[in-house]
C-alpha cells in the first residue's frame, strides 16, 4: 500500500472498504423507520463496531423505493422494506396494540434501538406553503406510538430545528406520550460541524430512554464536547476529489445553464465568493436574502446546508472553489458525512442520487450519540 493508499485508508471518508458491520460478540437490535438511505442506521454501525457489538435491523421502513434499495444494498442483512411507517404502527397513542402493530412487534422481537427521522418539509424554514401546518407532521408523533409498541431501550428521533415550532405540537406531543411510556426525555438543536460533518448543518434531535443508565440530558450536554479537533472545512472533506471524465453519474459534474457558467467564469476571473447584484437575475437584484444563491464555496470553511439542489448554483452556496461547477454528488455524499464505502449503486440517475443524498442524516450524528449510549445497554450476545 502505498503512502497515499495509506493516508486514505486513515481519512474517516475516504476508507474504502466497507467494516464488517454485522459481526461482532454482542448484537444491537435496531429499528429504523423514514430511514432513507440509511444515515443513521450507518452512524449506530459505526458506534456499534466500538463495544464489539454487531448491527441487527429488526425493520427499516421508507415510502422511496430507491433509498430503501440504497438501504438494502449497504445493509443487505437488514430487513428493509418499502412503505408507510403507519401502516406498520397504525394504532391511536396510549391505546393497546392493533392486530397489525401486534404482528409488527412479534416480527420485530427484542428491540434496542429506535431511530427515525420524520419528513421535515413541513417544519423546515425553506417551505414557504405549509410551514409548520403539514399534514406529514403528524408523522412525527409516529415515532411515540412505536415506542410504544416495540418498547425500545432507546429512541432518538432527528428532525429540522423548527420542529419545535410546529403549530400541532408535534414535539411536545411526542415528549409527553414518551414520558407515559416510561422514557425520560430530552431534546436540543446540535451543530452538526462539532460533531465532524463539514457543513453548517443543524438538526434537533429527540433523545428518550428508559434504561436507568442513559441519562438523555446528561448525553445531548455533552455531545460534541469531546471530539477530535480535525478540520472539518472543504478542503478536509472533499479536497482529494477530482472531478474528471467519468463513466459514473456519482462522479461526473452536473451540466449548467450558458447564463450560469458565466456566473461562475464572472466568480473565478474576479476571485469573488457572492454574486454582485449586477450579474444575477432580475428578480434579485433588489434588496433580497439570496446571498448564497449562485454562490462559490470556500476551501477553508464548511459547506452551506445540503440539500437536494446541491447540483445547481441556483438552488444555494454549491460551486466548487476552483472549477466553474456545481459539486457532484460523490462530493455532496463526502460533505453529508457519508464515507466512499457506502454504495449508491442501487441508482444511476441523477435526480434520485440529489434526492437521497440531499435527504440523508449525516452518520455522525447517530455515532456520537449512540458512542455515548451502547455502552451503558445490556446487548444480547450474538449467536
Amino acid at each position: 500500500m502505498t503512502e497515499d493508499q495509506k493516508a486514505n485508508e486513515s481519512h474517516p471518508l475516504r476508507v474504502t472498504i466497507r467494516p464488517a458491520f454485522e459481526a461482532g460478540r454482542h448484537r444491537v437490535r435496531v429499528v429504523d423507520l423514514f430511514s432513507g438511505c440509511g444515515g443513521l442506521t450507518l452512524g449506530v454501525a459505526q458506534a456499534a463496531q466500538a463495544v464489539d457489538a454487531g448491527l441487527d435491523v429488526r425493520l427499516a421502513v421508507d415510502l422511496d423505493d430507491i433509498a430503501t434499495k440504497v438501504y438494502r444494498h449497504n445493509f443487505p442483512k437488514a430487513r428493509a422494506v418499502t412503505g408507510r411507517v403507519e401502516s406498520y404502527f397504525d394504532g391511536a397513542l396510549d391505546r393497546g396494540r392493533t392486530e397489525t402493530e401486534a404482528n409488527t412487534k412479534k416480527r420485530c422481537g427484542a428491540v434496542d434501538i429506535l431511530i427515525g427521522g420524520p419528513p421535515c418539509q413541513g417544519h423546515s424554514d425553506l417551505n414557504n406553503h405549509t410551514r409548520r401546518n403539514d399534514p406529514k407532521n403528524a408523522l412525527y408523533v409516529r415515532m411515540a406510538r412505536a415506542a410504544e409498541v416495540l418498547k425500545p431501550s432507546v429512541v432518538m428521533v432527528e428532525n429540522v430545528p423548527a420542529v419545535r415550532h410546529d403549530k400541532s405540537d408535534a414535539l411536545g406531543l411526542t415528549t409527553a406520550h414518551l414520558a407515559l411510556s416510561g422514557y425520560a426525555v430530552a431534546h436540543r438543536v446540535v451543530e452538526l460541524r462539532q460533531l465532524g460533518v463539514a457543513q453548517t448543518r443543524r438538526r434537533h434531535v429527540l433523545l428518550a430512554s428508559r434504561i436507568a443508565a442513559v441519562d438523555p440530558i446528561q448525553v445531548l450536554t455533552e455531545l460534541g464536547k469531546v471530539r477530535n479537533q480535525r478540520s472539518t472545512d472543504l478542503e478536509w472533506a472533499i479536497g482529494d476529489l477530482v472531478a474528471g471524465p467519468s463513466s459514473s453519474e456519482f462522479d461526473t459534474p452536473p451540466r449548467a445553464s450558458e447564463t450560469n457558467q458565466k456566473r461562475m467564469a464572472y466568480l473565478l476571473e474576479h476571485g469573488l465568493y457572492d454574486l454582485p447584484n449586477s450579474q444575477r437575475p432580475p428578480c434579485h437584484q433588489d434588496e433580497h436574502s439570496y446571498k448564497s444563491m449562485y454562490g462559490r464555496l470556500r476551501w477553508d470553511a464548511p459547506a452551506q446546508t445540503i440539500t437536494s439542489g446541491f447540483g445547481s448554483i441556483g438552488q444555494g452556496r454549491y460551486m466548487h472553489p476552483d472549477v466553474p461547477r456545481a459539486l457532484t454528488p460523490h462530493e455532496a455524499a463526502r460533505i453529508q458525512g457519508i464515507p466512499d464505502y457506502f454504495q449508491f449503486a442501487a441508482t444511476s440517475r441523477r435526480t434520485s442520487l440529489a434526492t437521497i443524498i440531499g435527504n440523508a442524516v449525516p452518520p455522525q450524528l447517530s455515532k456520537e450519540i449512540f458512542a455515548a449510549v451502547l455502552p451503558l445497554l445490556s446487548l444480547p450476545v450474538a449467536k
